[in-house]
Parts: C-alpha cells; structure tokens; sequence
C-alpha cells in the first residue's frame, strides 16, 4: 500500500539594500534603520566582522564601528573581529569553524546579528560560517569592494573553497540588510577597483543594451576611476542582479541555467591554473572576451559587437591574456561548471547586446580558436 502527501512551501524573503557614504559616521541612521527594519523591540546583539585588507587600510575603522554601536545602542557581543580578507578566507574550512565555534561560545541566537565589513570573499567566508549556527543568523553585509557591492555581496549566496573545487562547498541564505558606502571603493588598489566593472560588463551584455553603451562611452572615466560613473555603474549592476534573483523564477539556481554566471566557466578555472594570482574581476573579464569571441564564430554577435566589447574592456585596464590561458586543462573549467550545475552542461552566451541565449553544447574546437584570437589580440 503507497500513500502520499505533496507538500508546497512558499517561503517569502525581504532585504533592503541601501546606498550611502561613512556608514559608521554617528550621525549615519542607515545601518540601525536596516537592523530594525522588522520592529521586533528586541535589544540588538552584533559581532561586527572587518577583513584585514579594509582593517589595514582604514585603520581608525574597528573604532568608528565600536562607538557606532555604542552611539545606536548596538550590544557587541565582542570586540571587533578582524577575519582573514582574500580567496585566503574562502580556502581556510578550519578558519570557518572557529567562526561557527566562536559564535556558539558568544551565544548568538537566530536574532543576532553578524555585520561583515569586507570583500566578497570575506563575505563568503563568514557568511557561510553564519549560516550554520543555528541554521542562519542575520548577517548584515557591508561590502567594500565594487565587485562585492554590485554583485556577490547583493546576492543571496555564499561559499568557500573546499577540495580544490571553487566555491564548492555553501549555502543559499539570503543577508538581512545590504549596505554599500562608496567610500570603501577610494581606498582600494587599481586591480579591485575594476572588479566590479567586469560583473557590470557581464550582466550588461546579455540583459541591458543601454547600460552596455553606458559602460563603453564611460570606460576610460571608469579606468581612470571617477566618481560619478562608477556610482552609477555599482547601483545600476546591482539592481539589474536583485532584479535577476526576483524575477528569474530560479533564485536559488535549482534548475541548469545560470545566465550571470555568463564568462564564468573559465574565469573560476583561470582562478585556479593561476593559484588566485588572477582577481576573480580580471578572470571574468576574459571570460567574457572568450565567450563573445566563440559567440562571433557561432554567429551570434557580429564582429562589430565582439570589437566594442574586447575594445571596451582593454580601455577598463582588464588585461585580456595571460600565459594560464594556453593550459590544456582550462577547457576542464566546462566540466566543472557542468558537475556544479547538476550534470547538465548549459552556458550562456551573447546573442546580440543585450541578450542572452543558453547552450549546452560547447565546441572545444571552436573555444580553442577563440583562445587563438584572443592571444592574437594581446
């Protein structure tokens, strides 16, 4: 005798994500309002983690944060915590178990906060390790990388590395509250800075034609990192991946298609060949430049359109060749993103600006010659 019961869950999920200057300035509300967006009358308890890197270059930060919270009535279980910054943090899995460790021993229950105050993979790291305790604390992000505060750092993702594998081993756990405070952005190296700009070109491509005309009219505004393009650059990518997540039926990638995964299959191999001396910006950018040369040769974009992108992206500063690139073993990076996705391969590929178009079949021989123009070019 069989029986059965189907059950469905629809489980709604809420995060503002807030755009300001000098989030821990005492006269800043954006950071309390984002805690107590839910009014739930409790006393806030926080451990606020900073990334070396951030805690190197603004040393007056773990203060300004500590008497933040004493000025909005923040209780911090301890003093700031400055976690390892850098794919370091994401390669460390006993450094995410102190996290979990340290977190139990404060006591932090599922109504506690963790504020991480760092790059993508710090929030990576301890966002995962958050996400464990207790099945998931409220994790508040404040990224300070563009690439973190216009793309990984608004998603609802987290990972480490684990067994060789890039992000191999997390958890989807959507943040309570984003944060993105330009200021961060002025104090990081050439490298970092165009981190974001590389997401900014990926999404543009194969979602907004506008904002991919944007991007090359203001590229070497961007290179030459002024202000104003790269606010809107940040709050515009942002807003076309939160927009993404909420309307693209799939938010926790359930099913095989990954379209702002678009440059990544080789970008995470490159990462890796190159022992993560190659950012995960710059990886994406020839990324990008060697799916929209194979997309020429298979006549989805014309030569024109792979001329604005390659052209654009040299004008960003992107170095668009490195000696990784002619290892057998990149082509391997397709069957890694094939074994992440499910065991079903599915690219995504540019079909004209602005749009997108989903392969699973991918010709070695075709990406092959699309390396060979690429070195060509260089």
């Amino acid at each position: 005798m069989t029986s059965r019961i189907d059950q469905q869950l629809t489980v709604p999920f809420q995060y503002p994500v807030i755009f300001t200057d000098h989030v821990f300035s005492a006269d800043n509300a954006a950071l309390h309002s984002a805690m107590d967006r839910l009014g739930d009358g409790r006393g806030a308890r926080a451990l606020v983690c900073i990334d070396a890197g951030v805690a190197g270059a603004a040393p007056g930060l773990s203060n300004a944060a500590r008497e933040w919270c004493g000025a909005w009535d923040i209780e911090l279980v301890a003093g700031p915590r400055v976690v390892t910054g850098g794919e370091a943090a994401k390669n460390d899995w006993k450094g995410t178990q102190e996290l979990v460790r340290e977190m139990l021993e404060l006591r932090m229950d599922r109504h506690a906060f963790v504020i991480v105050v760092g790059g993508g993979a710090a929030q990576d790291a301890v966002g995962f390790a958050a996400s464990l305790v207790h099945r998931g604390l409220r994790v508040v992000r404040i990224p300070t990388t563009s690439l973190a505060q216009c793309d990984g750092g608004v998603g609802v993702k987290n990972a480490i590395n684990f067994a060789g594998g890039k992000n191999a081993i997390g958890t989807f756990s959507p943040p309570f509250a984003v944060l993105n405070d330009f200021q961060f952005l002025l104090t990081l190296r050439d490298q970092d800075w165009r981190g974001g700009i590389a997401e900014a070109f990926k999404v543009a491509i194969i979602r907004d034609r506008a904002f991919f005309d944007f991007l090359c009219e203001n590229a070497r505004g961007l290179r030459e990192r002024r202000e104003g393009p790269m606010r809107h650059l940040v709050q515009r990518c942002a807003e076309l991946h939160l927009d993404h997540i909420q309307t693209g039926g799939d938010p926790f990638e359930m099913g095989r298609a990954r379209p702002l995964d678009f440059g990544h299959w080789s970008a995470h191999k490159l990462e890796i060949l190159s022992g993560f001396r190659i950012s995960h910006g710059d990886a994406v950018a020839v990324g990008i430049a060697l799916d929209s040369a194979y997309a020429v040769s298979a006549g989805w974009i014309g030569e024109g359109e792979f001329g604005r992108i390659y052209g654009a992206l040299s004008e960003c500063g992107f170095p668009l060749w490195h000696g990784e690139m002619e290892s057998a073993a990149l082509l391997d990076g397709l069957r890694d993103f094939q074994e992440h996705l499910g065991g079903e391969l599915c690219v995504t590929f540019p079909h004209g600006l602005g749009a997108g178009r989903e392969e699973s079949q991918v010709s070695a021989d075709m990406i092959r010659g699309s390396l060979e123009r690429l070195k060509q070019l260089s």
